[in-house]
């Protein structure tokens, strides 16, 4: 008798998936991991993972490379100890750390394992970095007592759109739009304060990591990152009773798009300036731009960035297709960042 394939993916509808999701009658654990450690064959690794998580329903994305893990999960509760077992089967994933959400929420709707390049998509060389010498790892309460010092750089190792709902206070924001800019702007703007104590911090600690590294291997001496970044801090001062020097909202890369750590509002609506630090995906098929709108333009836009999308949005869905194949016609930019969008303001 031929024995039955093993399922290596998903191919059930992103709508069937979201709905079966919110019919779910238990809670699901949103936590994520990564571990820089070297892998032979990362397509046979990703597909044993696979197997393993897909029968224990476990969602989320996770990302498969020479150098090692990064995974972002959710996890049914009822198998959390089931998926702990699962874990330490597997020598290289054996006793790391893994971090549980800030909130819970419906972070993922399917199971999603890539094998990749790169863990971070930094784009930059293998000789310009070193991961067996990175920076010193601190804790929240040792990063607290870095910031007090006035002549600590601290500096946002993520794109601008994550800083922009929440950050600590004094950091430096590098404005660049994706991970490939993010090193070489960086070591820019740190020109010339080789000597001086620096302060790294990201979403989890993987971009960290590597940024740590890259830093070292081009001359900083002192180079220091938040331990399990910001989603860490945010426990450890809720646990050790320390003051949050992070305020607002924690970038996440799913569907929650934001975890709240402090009270703190920093952002405003990108259509009216309204105070409000959530972010959105615009309801235009032929746009989907990731921005910040506040409840009231929400509902005059119907969940689009502008009225041209709302416009667009409303068209049938052949004539939608049709224009979308004629870029002069529906490609401009977009008024609050250089990213594409539709344009219908040219009579078309």
């Amino acid at each position: 008798m031929k024995q039955k394939k093993p399922v290596l993916f998903n191919k059930i509808g992103r709508d069937i998936l979201k709905k079966e999701l919110m019919k779910e009658p238990f809670d699901r654990v949103t936590a994520s991991f990564y571990i820089y450690h070297p892998i032979q064959n990362p397509q046979q690794f990703r597909d044993e993972l696979f197997i393993a998580w897909d029968k224990l329903n476990v969602f989320g994305r996770i990302y498969i490379a020479t150098e090692g893990v990064n995974a972002q999960l959710s996890v049914p509760e009822q198998y959390w100890k089931l998926f702990l077992e699962s874990m330490n089967s597997f020598s290289i994933l054996k006793n790391i750390s893994i971090k549980k959400a800030i909130q819970d929420g419906n972070s993922f709707f399917k199971l999603t394992i890539k094998v990749r390049e790169e863990l971070v998509a930094y784009g930059v060389h293998q000789d310009t970095y070193n991961m067996d010498l990175v920076g010193n790892h601190l804790t929240a309460e040792e990063y607290n007592q870095a910031l007090e010092k006035p002549d600590t750089i601290i500096v946002d190792m993520r794109n601008y759109y994550e800083s922009e709902i929440g950050k600590f206070e004094t950091a430096i924001v590098p404005d660049v739009e994706i991970s490939k800019e993010l090193l070489p702007e960086v070591k820019r703007i740190l020109k010339g304060k080789e000597e001086e104590k620096i302060l790294l911090y990201c979403t989890g600690g993987i971009r960290c990591e590597k940024a740590s590294s890259y830093l070292m291997n081009h001359g900083f001496k002192n180079v220091n990152q938040l331990q399990g970044g910001i989603i860490q801090y945010a426990h450890d001062i809720k646990e050790k009773g320390l003051k949050s020097k992070f305020i607002g909202k924690n970038f996440v890369f799913d569907e929650r798009l934001g975890e709240r750590v402090t009270d703190h509002v920093i952002a405003s609506c990108h259509i009216c300036g309204t105070s409000c630090d959530t972010h959105t995906d615009c309801k235009n098929d032929a746009c989907h731009i990731l921005f910040i709108q506040c409840d009231t333009c929400e509902k005059e836009l119907e969940g689009c960035c502008s009225e041209a999308c709302c416009e667009f949005a409303k068209l049938p869905i052949e004539e939608q297709k049709i224009r979308r194949k004629d870029p002069t016609q529906v490609i401009s930019r977009t008024f609050f960042d250089s990213r594409i969008k539709p344009k219908l303001n040219q009579n078309i």
